[in-house]
């Protein structure tokens, strides 16, 4: 008989306040109006919102050390474990091909038509992949191999992207629409599929998932050394927050050749996040597991026991909500929630601050019926 996972506090913390982050940068008032550190970079660097994603997938990683770390050693459920796995990836993409198509109409032959150019790519999609490939890496192999699978990711992403000529374009490039990420993207899924802003290249594209799955491996391995019963928990926190630091240092030095850049997610820019995710899990885990310091957590494990249900219906909702039309003075129409964010927001507050303001009310809003559904211990497990 096996036993019930172990349950990290700090990574619900940790996941809680990522996907948080994730909504409130996803959701200000104005597109126009977003206060630098709210915003992702132009290109190359980092900004505060450039750290949501790769934090996320640093805990997808850490999660499955601890959902399925009981269950390696017994090589035969090894099928069911994958299966199981693949079931969810299936989902996952499901759910982020919904909200691509949305609100599209399903109930007629536009529906097929909107095939020709829904957006393949995108965040719950990424996530899906890259939860499926981690699985699997951490069900079949060793602590060693992880790691070895890990660097070899990120040095071949590096070595193709910075030498790699680039079809029709000439020389290897880290240039928007003429790297060889970009030229896959195009020749692969066609401009019709890409991220519409861009239409020639995706940020969650396909020859960047192979070092965002790095990302993942690297959330494994933190958390396969954090379930270890042989070292005591001062010794795990000093390591991890000593590898977390050196592994930052090295993402750094590396962009300097490599530049950290979230949309390419660059090598660097994986040992840059990771090392930042593993220092704030290190900490968290110190703070609230080892010190028992847990009054401030419960807003945040709020949010992280129902962290993709919240995503999910939190892109959903305003799709909703945008098709419900109002009168504007000079005959035009706007969305119910692009209404309330001019009525109640726009007139009381600069236009920085009525954007935030209003992003903000969002993740309030959000929290009163995850806290409901927390105190019913209603989870709902994608």
């Amino acid at each position: 008989m096996t036993s019930k996972p172990q349950r990290l506090l700090s990574l619900d913390f940790f996941r809680g306040l990522t996907v948080a982050a994730m909504i409130l940068v996803n959701n200000p008032g104005s597109w126009a109006h977003i206060y630098p550190p709210l915003e992702h970079a132009t290109w190359n660097g980092c900004t505060p919102t450039d750290l949501v994603f790769p934090f996320f997938l640093f805990i997808v990683g850490v999660s499955i050390a601890y959902a399925m770390g009981s269950k390696k050693s017994d090589k035969t459920t090894h099928k069911q474990i994958i299966l199981k796995a693949l079931k969810r990836s299936i989902t996952l993409y499901l759910l982020g091909f919904i909200l691509a198509m949305f609100p599209r109409n399903f109930a007629d032959f536009s529906f097929l038509e909107s095939l020709k150019t829904v957006r393949i790519p995108g965040v719950l999609q990424r996530i899906s992949v890259v939860f499926i490939f981690a699985t699997v890496i951490f069900i079949k192999m060793s602590e060693k191999n992880i790691l070895r699978t890990m660097i070899t990711l990120l040095v071949v992403y590096w070595a193709l992207m910075t030498f790699v000529p680039v079809p029709g374009v000439g020389p290897a490039n880290l240039e928007k629409e003429t790297n060889l990420a970009a030229w896959v993207d195009r020749t692969v899924l066609t401009e019709a599929h890409l991220w519409k802003a861009a239409k020639t290249w995706d940020p969650e594209g396909l020859l960047s998932t192979l070092p965002a799955i790095a990302t993942a491996l690297f959330g494994v391995l933190v958390g396969v050394y954090l379930k270890r019963k042989d070292v005591e928990p001062s010794t795990k926190i000093s390591w991890l927050f000593t590898v977390g630091f050196l592994t930052t240092i090295a993402g750094l030095i590396w962009d300097l050749q490599f530049p950290i850049n979230k949309s390419l997610w660059t090598s660097s820019y994986v040992l840059y996040t990771g090392g930042l995710a593993t220092m704030f899990l290190s900490a968290s885990y110190w703070l609230i597991d080892i010190n028992q310091y847990k009054k401030f957590t419960t807003p945040f494990v709020v949010y992280g026991v129902n962290a993709i249900t919240v995503f999910f219906l939190s892109g959903l909702m305003p799709r909703v909500l945008n098709m419900v039309k109002f009168d504007q003075p000079d005959g035009k129409q706007i969305g119910a929630l692009a209404y309330f964010y001019k009525t109640f927001f726009v007139p009381y507050f600069s236009p920085l601050n009525a954007s935030l303001a209003y992003a903000i009310v969002f993740i309030l809003f959000w929290y009163v019926i995850l806290w409901i559904m927390y105190k019913r211990n209603i989870i709902i497990k994608v």
